[in-house]
């Protein structure tokens, strides 16, 4: 049901209102196609780590800085796109951040050496940043509040399927022609998303009433940047006390409690802090963040695990994965319908079981696992991410009126990018502790003799069992806030709502 003060309900309060129509199908299809880049880039990218280190005569520690400024350009870039959606309207928006990504990408494939990669990856971040907060508010603004559910469903779809596909795809393309063209791969789609953006995007009216908050913006930005970075150096140096780690972590969190006290007392702030009055967002946040942390930590282990201790190679170890998003593509859909009727509470509860069952498996890794029982396990975690993910959005953003939603959405980004490289910075800080104790580390010498050998991978399973519990555990403490998560369909424009209006 809609309210009357709802400027985001449809223009009919009628129940066929609650059918996604083409009109909404098409949208989603130009976001889903910005998305899908934007996701697999990252993961795409990865396998490719070895040939970079090899092509460009350098250590993996200065490659990693390909990945690294990705994501750095990503934080930076997330909390200016609220207010660039309210100034310059999502669709003009959108349409530059693809043709940004676009050019980025071809000038990576075009690199001359790691610099010149890095600081293309840098480029092609700032274009990426925005294209997943701009879906969102898309997405979310064309559904109206009845459908919200359902469209999330659909924009989760490249979320879940990016992890899987991108080592497929980024070992296929090495493997088949180059490293040149996991980036020159994304000139053909992005053309296509350009052109069905520029014909199928609906046009929206700018408001460019707020000035932009120039303050905020030097403090957050930067200080998301050096907090994800001394948080991703972490694994790099073994430890957290470093100075390399402490400086970056202490500097941002200066940043960003400055931005605390500065947004708070702002009319107009680049991230409406306010809107943590809502209930209901503050709730889904918080278990977003718990979750993804879990989540998202784990997902670095499964690949690492069938390559280091099965010998599997990074395109293999894709498609050992595919069952997990399987899984999710079952369960999405179903989810995203019974949201909008029942409310996220109970698909949530339901999903997160789901999850910790399929990872319990995990907990129990030698290096002869069934393959049968870790696939079957992990559709069995890809059932409950349908669950979780999605319906998680949901629930922060359909109480939000239509002129919050870029807000809103910018807001869940930067929660997950930042609990995304905290769950990838923990997990990998503890697998390489227990690789340690287990008498793993990177300096000893291989084994030879067979028994040795056969030791070596026991330890190293036990180690990603161990770590595995770690993740485990975080997904069972999930359930904690998602219990006050709403077990109803939620109202829209809550009266919680305006004392989030300025």
């Amino acid at each position: 049901m809609t309210t009357p003060n709802s400027p985001a309900a449809p223009p009919s309060g009628a129940p066929e209102s609650d059918k996604i129509d083409g009109a909404v199908l098409k949208i989603a299809s130009v976001v889903v196609l910005g998305a899908i880049m934007s996701i697999l880039d990252v993961t795409v990218v990865s396998v490719a780590l070895p040939t970079f280190a090899e092509t460009f005569e350098t250590s993996y520690a200065v490659v990693a800085w390909t990945m690294t400024a990705y994501t750095l350009a990503l934080a930076t870039v997330i909390p200016v796109t609220g207010w660039a959606a309210d100034r310059f309207g999502t669709k003009r928006l959108y349409i530059g951040a693809l043709v940004l990504f676009v050019i980025g990408s071809v000038l990576c494939a075009f690199a001359w050496d790691i610099t010149s990669l890095i600081v293309f990856r840098v480029v092609q971040g700032l274009g990426g940043g925005m294209l997943m907060p701009l879906g969102m508010t898309i997405m979310t603004r064309a559904a109206g509040p009845e459908r919200v559910g359902r469209v999330m469903a659909v924009l989760g779809i490249p979320m879940l399927l990016g992890p899987i596909g991108g080592p497929i795809i980024g070992g296929w393309l090495i493997d088949a022609a180059s490293w040149h063209w996991i980036f020159l791969i994304n000139l053909p789609i992005g053309i296509v998303a350009l052109a069905a953006a520029v014909k199928l995007l609906p046009k929206d009216e700018p408001s460019p009433s707020q000035a932009f908050d120039f303050v905020g913006m030097l403090l957050l930005s930067p200080g998301l940047a050096l907090f994800l970075y001394g948080v991703s150096s972490i694994p790099e140096h073994g430890k957290g006390l470093a100075p390399e780690v402490v400086i970056p972590i202490v500097i941002g969190l200066a940043l960003i409690v400055g931005f605390v006290f500065h947004a708070l007392r702002k009319d107009h702030p680049l991230i409406d802090l306010r809107l943590f009055q809502n209930r209901q967002l503050t709730v889904a946040v918080i278990t977003t963040t718990m979750f993804i942390i879990a989540f998202m930590g784990a997902g670095l282990l499964f690949p690492s695990y069938f390559i280091q201790v099965r010998g599997e190679s990074a395109m293999a170890a894709g498609l050992l994965l595919a069952p997990q998003g399987i899984g999710a593509m079952v369960t999405m859909p179903i989810a995203g319908r019974l949201v909008d009727k029942i409310g996220p509470g109970k698909i949530v509860l339901s999903g997160l079981p789901l999850i910790a069952l399929g990872m319990f498996t995990f907990t129990q890794l030698t290096a002869t696992s069934s393959y049968a029982l870790l696939m079957g396990s992990l559709f069995v975690m890809g059932l409950g991410m349908g669950c979780t993910m999605m319906p998680l959005m949901t629930a922060a953003m359909v109480t939000l009126k239509h002129e919050m939603i870029a807000r809103g959405s910018t807001l869940m980004n930067i929660v997950q990018q930042t609990a995304g490289s905290v769950g990838t910075a923990t997990m990998s800080v503890v697998l390489t502790n227990q690789m340690t104790s287990h008498g793993l580390s990177k300096d000893a010498a291989p084994p030879t003799d067979p028994s040795s050998i056969g030791q070596m991978l026991n330890d190293s399973a036990a180690s990603f069992g161990n770590t595995f519990f770690v993740a485990f555990a975080l997904v069972l403490v999930t359930l904690v806030p998602a219990f006050f998560l709403p077990r109803r369909r939620a109202a829209v424009s809550t009266e919680e709502v305006p004392v989030m209006m300025h």
